[in-house]
């Protein structure tokens, strides 16, 4: 029998919203998938944009999961934009926080004043998710950035797994502050490759697999990092969005969950202009693919994937074919 996938790679770097929990509640399969990885001596770490708590506070919820989490594992954007700052600003400058009290935190870890206040005349202002934002927040930070100070966000993710559905996220507040400014802050989170290194280098790992379900953060950002991505389906992206990927945000594997890490991951093969993978089989078009095999399959959907991105090898948009279903 064929290896499995995670024999390939010598450390896992997991998104945390839509992999392994979605709200307070660890999606299933998920803390059993992420334990098996110590019997197989793969590294762990967990990469996150929601900078609304501290990593030892995510760490001790992974723990509380049942999911194996030392502080150290976790890096967070909250991290990455105390870094960023501290690198452009002087030490006891005043920052903004837009955010929660683990976002000032960070900031205070790196030699700067959290302050809540434009009359406390920031210097700039650092805008990460907290649910409990309002309005007022929202204003402070557009009156301080509309004054000329500098803007950074932790991340700019548009939505939120919660147990009950997709709700809005740090993008959503980021967009508000944008539209009443008409300014564009500095991403310090995902996409950007900074974060997904600085996780590699704590576990010292040559070959690690990106997991994520979001194309636009952790498929993109461990794609500009260099490492393999994997996106999995218990989050926000789907076999549908997936296949219409642009280019730079396209998966190096598919999997429904966590638990796929396990198996051996098919093989395509591509045949005149015609990709198998399993017993699936799938055919490209100017915009269409014609995919034989069941839609409920991920073999059909991997084979799909791999006859569009091999006929549009160089998309900058993301575009939907029509997908045509035929049974064997």
């Amino acid at each position: 029998m064929a290896d499995p996938l995670i024999s390939l790679f010598d450390a896992v770097l997991s998104d945390l919203d839509g992999v392994v929990y979605a709200g307070p509640h660890a999606i299933p399969g998920a803390v059993e998938s992420l334990l098996r990885l110590e019997t197989f001596g793969v590294g762990l770490g967990y990469v996150t944009n929601n900078a609304s708590r501290t990593p030892a506070q995510v760490a001790a919820h992974l723990r509380e999961l049942g999911a194996p989490a030392e502080d150290h594992q976790v890096v967070s954007s909250s991290q990455a934009a105390g870094e960023l700052l501290a690198s452009l600003l002087p030490a006891g400058a005043h920052v903004l926080i837009t955010g929660s009290a683990a976002l000032a935190h960070e900031i205070e870890l790196v030699g700067l004043k959290p302050v809540h206040s434009a009359a406390e005349s920031p210097v700039a202002v650092v805008q990460g998710f907290n649910p409990e934002i309002g309005w007022k927040d929202l204003a402070e930070a557009s009156y301080v950035v509309a004054g000329g100070a500098m803007w950074f966000a932790t991340n700019t993710d548009m939505s939120i797994p919660q147990a009950r559905g997709m709700a809005p996220g740090n993008g959503t507040l980021v967009a508000a502050v944008a539209a009443a400014t008409g300014k564009t802050p500095v991403v310090a989170g995902k996409p950007e490759a900074p974060l997904f290194h600085a996780a590699a280098k704590r576990l010292t790992a040559d070959r690690p697999l990106v997991v994520g379900d979001r194309l636009d953060t952790d498929i993109l950002g461990g794609n500009r990092a260099g490492f393999a991505t994997a996106a999995v389906l218990t989050g926000v992206d789907t076999t549908h969005t997936i296949l219409a990927a642009r280019t730079d945000e396209r998966p190096t594997y598919l999997l429904a969950d966590l638990e796929g890490l396990y198996a051996p991951y098919p093989e395509v093969i591509s045949d005149d202009g015609t990709f198998r993978c399993g017993a699936a089989s799938a055919v490209a078009g100017d915009g269409t693919v014609t995919v034989t095999g069941a839609e409920d399959d991920l073999d059909a959907w991997r084979a799909a994937c791999a006859a569009w991105w091999a006929r549009f090898p160089d998309m900058a948009v993301a575009q939907a074919p029509q997908v045509e279903w035929r049974t064997h």
